[in-house]
């Protein structure tokens, strides 16, 4: 191939791509880049290419072309090709080669080899299950990895799952002050095995139900009660969304992330927690 023709293929990848045509453009680069990987702008090249197939979420090819992106860019500077290389490396669970991405991006990492386990704040995600939209917390334990620490109400998702999320926030949540980004989901990393429970409580105060909620999280489950859903338009849901700690009282459905047995006994000790104004009833499995 000549430079005359690579030319002409690199302005017909740069065409598909704002065609949004992904696999024709990254085909159209890797064409190119076959015969002038280390051309001037090759490092632009490899970077659409990586990212096309992102898009495409084909994550072998992203991870294979990322790599080739990232030795060309620059260290310590927030270069995107370390971004996009350390979501790629830990889907293809890669550890060193995602710790080079984020140390290359300019991150600081917990010291240590393999999986990263780190405490990188809270955010949230939005999950995608066929078309369903769902906005959850999470715990972040790397730039692009968290807990799901909400009980979804969307079927087939779990509290607990661990879940990868884009970098470019999609959206923000602000609660008591504190600005927390909003992510899209890239796929489910890890499933979590807590069963989804459905539950209705009656509480007096907004601390019998507080107390409830505690409870079940001091023991490593999940609790969230229907006054704490919210529905919004993706529109209101991608932009910025004051939301406000509160619970409300009176009967109301409770979902509940924890093995049957376990919940109910829970669910007993906090009806005996006071003489009145505490009851449930209806414990079901969802899904």
């Amino acid at each position: 191939m000549d430079k005359r023709e690579a030319r002409r293929l690199i302005k017909q990848a740069r065409e598909a791509w704002k065609a949004e045509e992904w696999l024709r453009s990254a085909e159209l680069y890797e064409r190119v880049l076959a015969h002038f990987p280390d051309a001037g702008p090759s490092a632009v090249w490899w970077y659409d290419a990586a990212l096309a197939h992102k898009f495409l979420r084909n994550w072998a090819k992203a991870y294979e072309l990322g790599r080739e992106a990232a030795a060309r860019a620059p260290r310590g500077e927030g270069d995107p090709a370390y971004w996009n290389l350390g979501i790629a490396a830990t889907i293809q669970r890669d550890w060193a080669t995602a710790r080079a991405a984020w140390a290359g991006f300019g991150i600081e990492l917990p010291d240590g080899e393999g999986e990263i386990v780190g405490r990188f704040g809270n955010a949230c995600v939005r999950l995608d299950t066929g078309g369903r939209r769902e906005v959850v917390w999470i715990e972040r334990l790397c730039p692009t990895r968290g807990r799901v620490v909400n009980v979804p109400v969307t079927g087939g998702r779990r509290y607990g799952e661990i879940v990868v999320h884009d970098g470019e926030p999609k959206g923000e949540r602000i609660v008591d002050g504190v600005t927390y980004p909003v992510f899209d989901e890239l796929l489910l990393f890890e499933a979590s095995d807590l069963p989804t429970l459905e539950v209705t409580v009656a509480a007096a105060e907004t601390e019998d139900l507080t107390a409830l909620l505690t409870l079940f999280v001091d023991h490593h489950y999940g609790a969230e009660p229907a006054s704490g859903v919210r529905m919004l338009c993706s529109c209101c849901s991608e932009g910025t969304h004051h939301q406000e700690r509160t619970v409300s009282t009176g009967a109301q459905q409770v979902s509940l992330a924890a093995p049957e047995a376990e919940a109910r006994r829970l669910l007993e000790q906090w009806a005996a927690g006071t003489a009145i104004g505490r009851s449930w009833s209806g414990l079901a499995a969802v899904g």
